[in-house]
């Protein structure tokens, strides 16, 4: 029998479930001849020319389009069915001096697209507003409330970005009212693509655009790039706006390939020469002084621009995306700020209580998948803790609390499982989804999260593989530790910026120990000085995050292995080498 839906009693959080320790895989490596050859035509050493085969680059040409991005590179945005008309529409409701709403979702992906197509507009002199839902009124998408609000301000067009792929309903509603619609979404279709002027998403089955992995902002930046060609505009006119995509591609966890590698390396450059206000003012309040990559995005910028409208509203994060003074700037960040602080706190109290509802189950433990429901739980923060539930428990996992009578919530899964098709067989019990492979919204009747606990669990089980739920630690190739130096990093720095796809390299060194000064800091990382017991004089710094209880395990010199990416440490104004440590095994 499952557990009830409120989990509150015989609920024990010491009886902690242990999850498989990590598996540990070496990438395929690419034959010996291939990487010498290789090596030889690009005059660069074996190791880089590994982690480029394996990455699927082997010819000159690709490799210097992948070391040296260029704009040049972007496709054609008129290859992108729908754009023709997409331009069209809008140029004439310019030129006719129509009110245009630029409407998109509350997290970093839909406020960053709302931001740059609404910044865009405005430099065209366009009559234009921007709108964007209430998560809790109105919900994930577009909105019948939205829309009624674009016919009481005379709006006669709306352009939705990072939403609208199955708002069939919504598009006919706001066409009734004389209002039409451009859709700009990355998200898989339904049966039905809406009636709309014009539908952008890659995803659709009769789109030929070549790159299909776009997020909703890079969407966004397509339309503009499009209107930019047909006035004649050069490309310099909308490269101020890539700082905005680079953002929502490092938070969107898209694959960062082909023309979001691009995107995002032109508009990491832009944050880090030129930061509008509203980057600056969130950096300048984390006192952050240093270059700023994609994993400081990840935990620095998008948190706090995703916490304005889990915990008060997304139009604040388009205000401070948008503001063009620095004081402005500095007052919205300190609104999202402190928005964030409170998202934290709600996050690790829900935690808690996720984690005991499982840990006080023996039965919950055994499933293949991680269902959770309280209906006082906040809905702003029910991804972040599905995600919290898979480091613990590792299975696709759905967070679920009720919110304007209705059950709805978050999913997350595991490596190379489709939670988006584990719902979709579902849906009988849905009210509506959405979402991608790793993760998902949802909303039921409260009635039916019992029967949906049962069909989802059943869903999993008969898809998912006894190795999909043990997780998977992919490195690269061995690597001595006397290869590790600066010039060496300099040439792994290249294959920036990392993410999805084009993750930074992990290598693995067997037989190293701490040479006696490893440390606890802040309650759970551990921090080393590790040597190769084969080479006493390479000595190198490391940090391995959430692993303070190996401590013990370094004790005596006792030599370990070690799977880790190497980073530069900026601290006082010195940079230095450190290691990342994944993970770690003394067997």
């Amino acid at each position: 029998m499952y557990a009830p839906l409120n989990l509150e009693l015989n609920m024990n959080p010491t009886a902690l479930y242990e999850r498989p320790k990590n598996h540990w895989k070496i990438k395929k490596l690419p034959e010996a001849s291939e990487v010498k050859s290789f090596a030889k035509e690009l005059n660069k050493n074996e190791v880089v020319t590994t982690l480029l085969l394996q990455r699927g680059i082997s010819t000159a040409e690709e490799a210097k389009r992948f070391f040296k991005p260029s704009l040049t590179d972007l496709h054609d945005p008129f290859l992108m069915a729908g754009m023709e008309r997409a331009v069209v529409r809008i140029e004439t409701a310019i030129s006719n001096g129509e009110k245009i709403l630029v409407y998109g979702d509350y997290d970093v992906d839909g406020t960053t697209a709302v931001a740059l197509f609404y910044t865009f507009l405005k430099t065209l002199n366009a009559n234009c507003g921007f709108y964007i839902p209430d998560r809790y009124s109105e919900g994930y998408g577009i909105s019948f409330m939205g829309i009624d609000f674009a016919k009481a301000e005379s709006y006669s067009l709306i352009v939705a970005l990072d939403c609208g792929i199955k708002s069939n309903d919504k598009v006919d509603y706001a066409k009734e009212r004389n209002i039409d619609f451009i859709i700009c979404d990355h998200h898989l279709p339904g049966d039905k693509i809406p009636d709309a002027v014009a539908v952008l998403d890659p995803k659709r089955a009769d789109c030929n655009y070549p790159y299909k992995e776009l997020c909703g902002c890079g969407i966004g930046f397509k339309l503009a790039q499009a209107i930019s060609q047909k006035r004649n505009l050069g490309i310099e006119t909308i490269t101020p706006l890539l700082d905005l995509v680079a953002v929502a591609i490092a938070a969107d966890i898209v694959p960062l390939t082909g023309e979001n590698r691009v995107l995002a390396n032109f508009g990491m450059q832009r944050i880090n020469s030129n930061p509008r206000p509203g980057f600056k003012a969130m950096l300048q309040l984390e006192k952050f002084n240093k270059t700023i990559s994609i994993t400081d995005v990840v935990f620095i910028l998008a948190p706090r621009i995703n916490a304005a409208g889990r915990i008060e509203h997304g139009k604040f994060a388009v205000e401070l995306l948008t503001a063009t003074d620095d004081a402005i700037a500095i007052a919205a960040a300190a609104g999202v700020n402190k928005n964030n602080l409170d998202r934290r706190s709600l996050d690790k109290e829900i935690t808690t209580q996720a984690l005991a509802m499982v840990a006080g189950s023996a039965e919950m433990q055994t499933r293949k998948s991680t269902v959770v429901f309280k209906a006082d739980w906040h809905k702003g923060v029910v991804g972040i803790v599905a995600s919290r539930l898979i480091e613990k428990y590792y299975r696709p996992t759905i967070v679920l609390t009720e919110s304007n009578g209705t059950a709805t919530g978050s999913a997350r899964s595991v490596k190379d499982f489709d939670v988006y098709e584990a719902i979709e067989a579902c849906s009988s019990l849905l009210i509506q989804f959405g979402g991608h492979k790793y993760a998902a919204g949802l909303t039921m009747d409260i009635k039916n999260v019992a029967a949906f606990i049962l069909q989802f669990e059943k869903e999993v089980a008969a898809r998912i593989t006894d190795e999909q739920l043990i997780p998977t630690i992919e490195y690269d190739m061995e690597l001595p530790f006397e290869k590790i130096d600066k010039d060496f990093f300099a040439e792994i720095k290249q294959f920036g910026p990392f993410g999805p796809g084009n993750m930074s390299p992990v290598f693995l060194s067997r037989k190293v120990y701490d040479r006696g000064w490893a440390r606890v800091v802040g309650e759970k990382h551990l921090k080393m000085d590790l040597e190769s017991a084969g080479n006493s004089n390479r000595i190198l710094p490391a940090i391995a995050f959430g692993k303070g209880d190996f401590f013990l395990s370094l004790a005596n010199k006792n030599e370990i292995d070690v799977c880790y990416s190497i980073e530069e440490n900026e601290y006082n104004g010195k940079v230095s080498l450190q290691l990342s440590v994944k993970d770690m095994r003394t067997e």
